[in-house]
């Protein structure tokens, strides 16, 4: 066995396409689901493609593609299977064809990432019908021809954020209102603009949920305004939590990856090489979550360093794995470590993400008080990423040196 990719959504099915293309034959991919496509079999606006496949498509037809690439690679898709076990460089795997195991060589994790639901975000209240997540709500509208119907809040303000709308819509529902803790929404302006004035949907900013009330439906929700404490009541019948997001990371724990502080998925170098030789990762299992194009490419990137590993072992020598920490208001970094031979990162930049609003930030990249470099960077916006850090500075960190510190101020 060569190459086991654990995931069949935009990032293992391009990685399986790849490897083909690169001349390697001995290739399977695991999907839990009855279909191989990841988020975007139930995503059914347009926008997906643009990246990879140069052409603008819906996302079922961007899954279906990806899908056709990976079987026409000859990738032995493996559908209704889950992973139950990665130890040793083994794999267990079960199916309605019963347990079976494999041993490869190399092990690609691409397994995404999800929001999170109402019990991780500790929200109190009853437990009544209707909370759900925005995936959730995709698949029933989508995929079930579910119309879930009545009134529903958002929780959230980001770019999927204002897609439930659209679904909730599309299911016979209506959104009464969005909520966020923070200023202001985390998308984009016209998203912003077109739930505003076109599903007359209001945003209530630096608002908490405090609980969720109902049987067995939900009937109301809490609401604290973080500003006033004051708290009031939203009368709906659908609880709808967004964004969020956390990689999909139990088998990179299972298998004692490594894992980075602020993405909380497995750290890993340019390369997407993981602290595990012969590990890497690919897409939002590394950290959430960016869009499905993105990480379509992140799993070429993948793809072509296991290649490189295959025929090279090329892995840095033991120890020599610098690395970065992130000071507030930043929360994350990726590729966020630094390690000799790792070539360029994905798209020759890192991806930086901010807690906090910060137009125009100073970065400052340096390590034991040396500036590796500096400059000023487009506005943070929480939630949503910047990909123009570069890289250039990675050739003078110090292989035996403490750990890049990176700092981001007005």
């Amino acid at each position: 066995m060569t190459v086991v990719i654990v995931g069949g959504g935009p990032a293992g099915l391009s990685a399986a396409a790849e490897l083909g293309r690169l001349g390697l034959r001995d290739i399977v991919v695991i999907e839990r689901e009855r279909e191989a496509g990841g988020i975007p079999r139930h995503a059914q606006h347009q926008g997906f493609g643009i990246r990879d496949q140069r052409r603008l498509l819906s996302g079922p037809a961007y899954a279906h593609r990806l899908r056709a690439a990976a079987l026409e690679a000859g990738a032995d898709l493996r559908e209704e299977t889950m992973v139950t076990s990665f130890r040793a460089g083994r794999l267990e795997l079960s199916s309605a064809a019963g347990r079976s195991e494999l041993a490869p060589e190399a092990v690609i994790l691409a397994m995404g990432c999800r929001e999170r639901p109402r019990s991780a975000r500790l929200v109190p209240g009853s437990r009544p019908q209707g909370v759900m997540t925005t995936s959730t709500l995709q698949q029933l509208v989508y995929m079930k021809g579910a119309r879930p119907g009545g009134r529903a809040l958002i929780v959230g303000a980001e770019h999927v954020s204002y897609s439930a709308i659209a679904t909730l819509a599309h299911g016979g529902a209506r959104a009464v209102g969005m909520v966020t803790e923070l200023g202001r929404h985390q998308s984009l302006a016209p998203f912003a603009l077109g739930g505003r004035l076109r599903h007359r949907v209001p945003l209530w900013t630096r608002t908490a949920v405090r609980a969720i009330h109902g049987r067995p439906r939900v009937e109301a929700v809490e609401l604290t305004d973080l500003d006033s404490g004051r708290v009031r009541r939203v009368a709906c019948e659908l609880v709808v939590f967004s964004a969020d997001w956390i990689p999909d990371n139990e088998l990179a724990v299972m298998a004692g990856l490594e894992l980075d502080p602020g993405t909380r998925g497995p750290a890993v170098d340019a390369a997407l090489r993981s602290s595990r030789p012969g590990v890497f990762g690919a897409g939002n299992m590394l950290h959430g979550a960016e869009t499905a194009d993105v990480a379509a490419l992140s799993g070429r990137h993948a793809a072509r360093s296991v290649a490189r590993w295959l025929v090279h072992r090329a892995e840095p020598a033991p120890g020599i794995r610098v690395p970065i920490r992130l000071a507030e208001p930043l929360a994350w970094i990726a590729p966020n470590v630094i390690a000799p031979d790792a070539g360029d990162p994905l798209r020759e930049r890192f991806v930086l993400r901010s807690r906090e609003f910060v137009r125009r930030p100073h970065v400052s990249v340096v390590q034991d008080g040396r500036e590796l470099w500096s400059g000023r960077l487009s506005s943070l916006v929480p939630g949503r990423s910047t990909g123009r850090l570069p890289h250039g500075w990675t050739a003078a960190v110090d292989p035996a040196g403490d750990p890049v510190e990176i700092t981001a101020r007005a």
